[in-house]
């Protein structure tokens, strides 16, 4: 963990990062009230809390963050679904070394929806997405 960045800064902020041997991040999530999403067919409803998502830093990294802070996009990726949505407000990224897996077994908290974030995980990893109920 090196590097940490807020939605409240400008998102240039991630480009003047150095170059580094980034394998992964975590996305520090708030979602002020209930939230409803849908995967695979399937919807399930978030409570508001404190949620982490891990995703991969291998290849444009600098670019998925920035759109992780923008909300006026379009929904392709399961992480859309929260950042578009008005009541989650993203707090945080830190940037790692470790493999995306890796860092995922590494992250405390609760696997809420099944898949989330993890439809081409190799390594079987129930969701990139943890819900943090101890968080407050």
């Amino acid at each position: 963990m090196c590097w940490m960045w807020s939605r409240s800064e400008s998102p240039n902020t991630i480009l003047d990062v150095c170059e580094q041997p980034w394998q992964s991040y975590r996305l520090f999530l708030r979602l002020h009230q209930p939230v409803s999403v849908s995967i695979a067919k399937t919807a399930a409803r978030l409570p508001a809390g404190w949620y982490v998502y891990v995703g991969s830093a291998k290849r444009k990294w600098a670019f998925r963050l920035q759109r992780h802070c923008q909300q006026q996009k379009s929904v392709h990726w399961h992480i859309d679904q929260l950042t578009t949505h008005p009541a989650v407000e993203v707090r945080a990224y830190v940037l790692s070394r470790l493999p995306e897996c890796e860092l995922v077994r590494r992250t405390r908290g609760a696997i809420l929806i099944p898949g989330f974030g993890a439809s081409d995980c190799q390594q079987r990893c129930g969701s990139h997405l943890r819900y943090l109920p101890d968080a407050e």
